[in-house]
């Protein structure tokens, strides 16, 4: 492929005798005189030994180039970074998570901008690679495929699946005295076998499903395991694929409509995914400049269900959905009942009702997911709440399987490890509302999950007698009685800064509302009082995300610069 209309990029800064300095440069590379005259396409490989779900994704970044170069184009693999949510859970290190997603775009958008690539093939492992890579392929509107690096295999222990939840959760069960020391370091030693992306519906897999409902992964790249075979013709034909995107000139904002993340929002929904889910959907339209926003995920909920029972509130982890055949067979149940927008257009080139016209139903005998007529919840698990607690929102992830209602007395924390601190001492007791602040995009700065306290409510077995609110954000592990991405955050003053110990807190997830149980005029007076602290970073990325970050119900992004 030799056309100057498919190397609109880099034929400027290959072709010609003034370029001469750049191909002798290439050529120590591995360019050979003929690669000059075929379409560059970049290789965003997140490959790195941070951890498991990455560790293995450079071998996925081979079969990608593997796939480039067979179809007549020149692969050029190159690094971006990862961090792992599930070793930095917990600790300060964890404030870098949500920043690594601004990190990943801006190095991909600088690398693929400053080498002239046609086209690009992004593979991601861990949460913040897939938005991170999204909004670097919409920044750039360069043709481009996403790779999902593919979902781990469960541990096991006493004949029980486990993954890292397993582990989150056993904590709270030692410090509650159900198991010992010998127990917890089995499970430790048992729930990760190797690569791979955490095992149920947490973050990882959930947007993954997104994108492939987005339409900017081919069919069935979200439900298929890390170390496999199907994985491996996934990267070679996401290679192949960028050439043909090239050829026909579709380039992903032709893709990320607004219909399309419509239906990347119902995908979610049915399948029961994360709250990270809202901020990075969010974050990405933001960045092909469509107005998603936080009431699009109300109104898509109202009509769509809760389908799959998958982990963390459910029974099944994605090697089980995968058996079934992943989210395609769902996704034409979605279409055949009006829920999804058929007509867009995906990186097959063809629509995704074309996609899925072939698709087989899933087994008779399954119940990973559910029938629409038999729904886990009538009706979207993802609410946004608003109250003189959450002015502009706030995200809550309601089965029904914890309640619809929660109204308790406030334990007020300001940062995360003084709240599982006291959780780990029996400090909380039922009917508790622990409140954790200061924690949100500029608070924190960088909105930690609260992965740790909510497993360890869970291994305590307080899971419906406790309730958590926080204007930070939760793992896509996390289940229970929770609220976060609270806005206004404490930290700009928002009502959350003014709560104290002892006040009444109703969640209401059949109204969508948080209140706190305070009249108007006391909390103003506490507001005037208050005073924002101090900066916790002044120099440095995290000083520089908290002076650029917006707030959660916008994305937390940090590209708005106007």
């Amino acid at each position: 492929m030799s056309d100057k209309n498919t190397r609109t990029f880099s034929s400027l800064v290959v072709d010609g005798m003034e370029r001469a300095p750049s191909r002798a440069m290439l050529h120590a590379v591995g360019f050979n005189s003929e690669d000059f005259k075929k379409p560059q396409i970049g290789i965003a490989s997140t490959w790195s030994m941070v951890t498991p779900c990455n560790m293995h994704i450079n071998k996925l970044a081979d079969a990608a180039a593997e796939g480039v170069n067979n179809a007549d184009g020149k692969a050029v693999i190159f690094n971006t970074i990862t961090i792992s949510d599930g070793i930095s859970m917990g600790t300060e290190g964890m404030k870098y998570s949500l920043v690594s997603r601004e990190v990943i775009a801006d190095s991909i958008e600088t690398v693929v901008g400053c080498q002239g690539f046609d086209g690009v093939v992004a593979i991601g492992g861990c949460d913040k690679n897939m938005p991170g890579c999204m909004i670097a392929l919409a920044r750039l509107n360069r043709p481009a495929v996403f790779v999902y690096g593919g979902t781990i295999m469960p541990g096991c222990h006493k004949d029980k699946k486990l993954d890292v939840v397993s582990v989150f959760e056993a904590v709270g069960a030692r410090a509650n005295n159900l198991i010992d020391d010998a127990e917890l370091a089995a499970i430790e030693a048992k729930a990760i076998p190797g690569a791979g992306s955490c095992g149920g519906m947490y973050t990882a897999n959930t947007m993954a499903s997104a994108i492939e409902a987005l339409g900017m992964s081919l069919p069935n790249s979200s439900a298929q395991a890390a170390i496999s075979n199907d994985k491996r013709l996934d990267c070679e034909r996401a290679g192949a694929a960028v050439l043909e995107l090239l050829k026909k000139d579709i380039k992903p904002r032709d893709i990320m409509t607004k219909a399309a993340f419509e239906n990347a929002i119902t995908v979610v929904i049915a399948l029961g995914g994360s709250t990270n889910a809202v901020l990075h959907i969010l974050a990405m339209a933001n960045s092909t400049g469509v107005d998603i926003t936080l009431d699009d995920f109300t109104r898509i909920g109202k009509n769509v269900p809760m389908l799959a029972d998958l982990k963390p509130s459910g029974r099944y982890l994605m090697t089980e959905l995968i058996e079934i055949g992943g989210i395609q067979p769902l996704m034409k149940i979605l279409l055949d009942k009006g829920l999804l927008h058929g007509d867009c257009l995906t990186v097959t080139g063809l629509t995704l009702a074309e996609n899925l016209a072939e698709v087989k139903a899933y087994p008779e005998q399954q119940d990973v997911i559910h029938s629409l007529d038999n729904p886990i919840k009538k009706d979207s698990h993802l609410v946004v709440m608003y109250g003189n607690l959450a002015a502009q929102g706030a995200v809550a992830k309601i089965t029904g399987k914890e309640g619809l209602v929660f109204t308790g007395k406030a334990r007020v924390f300001e940062a995360e490890e003084q709240a599982l601190k006291s959780i780990l001492n029996g400090d909380i007791v039922k009917g508790d509302v622990i409140v954790i602040r200061y924690e949100g995009p500029k608070g924190g700065p960088g909105m930690r999950e609260m992965l740790t306290p909510t497993s360890a409510v869970m291994g305590k077995g307080l899971g419906k007698d406790v309730a958590l609110i926080t204007d930070g954000r939760f793992s896509g592990g996390t289940h229970g009685f929770v609220v976060g991405h609270i806005t206004p955050e404490a930290y700009v003053g928002g009502a959350l800064a003014i709560v104290e110990n002892g006040d009444s807190i109703t969640i209401d997830a059949e109204n969508n509302e948080l209140t706190l149980h305070v009249n108007e005029h006391k909390i103003a007076r506490r507001l005037e009082k208050w005073t924002q602290p101090a900066p916790r970073y002044t120099r440095g990325v995290l000083a520089k995300y908290a002076k650029l970050v917006s707030s959660a119900s916008l994305g937390a992004v940090t590209d708005n610069l106007d």
